[in-house]
């Protein structure tokens, strides 16, 4: 499996305590390499988490690894930014959503289905999602 690694998935697989961290290390079982995932999902996961210690252990150990730059992407950031300025979206959603649009074959691990269903790749196109069954 590949994919693009959210603030949600990252904090369920590193909590055990987080109601979906069952769901998210049989995810991380099934990956073939690792997750994509951008800064700003790593700083937002190092403050939920409150251990910078633990992320960088997920970069360091091939869990995840950083794919992305929003200098190179200002332009369709700030499209995108204005596109769901009614939504409130962080500068993390942002980035995967243009992730979504590099990586086209890659599914967004999250637990954030709300938005992530209401988001759009490429203006139209729904992004693939991986997240835990509803409840």
């Amino acid at each position: 499996m590949k994919g693009i690694a959210d603030t949600g998935f990252l904090v369920a697989f590193a909590n055990r305590n987080d109601i979906h961290h069952e769901w998210a290390v049989e995810v991380a079982e099934r990956l073939s390499e690792p997750l994509l995932t951008c800064e700003a999902v790593l700083a937002e996961t190092a403050f939920h988490l409150r251990d910078a210690g633990l992320v960088l252990a997920m970069l360091r150990e091939g869990l995840v690894t950083l794919a992305f730059d929003c200098r190179d992407h200002l332009p369709q950031l700030t499209e995108l930014a204005e596109r769901y300025a009614d939504r409130h979206p962080d500068l993390a959603d942002l980035c995967l959503i243009r992730m979504s649009e590099l990586h086209p074959r890659h599914s967004i691990l999250t637990v954030d289905r709300a938005d992530f269903r209401v988001y759009r790749r490429n203006k139209r196109e729904t992004i693939p999602l991986v997240s835990p069954p509803e409840r």
